[in-house]
């Protein structure tokens, strides 16, 4: 099972909110019924589940999904 996440563009250090935001689960038996959730939630769940979590790259622009 895999957990896949990529980190929120408005979250820094420091800051009292979720950094993560889930982007999708692959495999059975997981649902997940947040939209953001913190390293130490994530890595909890995954020690639990069994499941691996894949950090997505961000492309550091921005400009994909974007409209012109």
């Amino acid at each position: 099972m895999k957990i896949f996440v990529r980190e929120r563009v408005k979250a820094t250090d420091g800051d009292k909110r979720p950094r993560y935001r889930v982007v999708g689960v692959q495999g059975e038996g997981l649902t997940l019924k947040v939209k953001r959730i913190r390293k130490c939630e994530l890595r909890e769940i995954a020690k639990h589940t069994g499941a691996e979590i894949v950090y997505l790259e961000r492309d550091g622009k921005g400009k994909e999904g974007k409209r012109d």
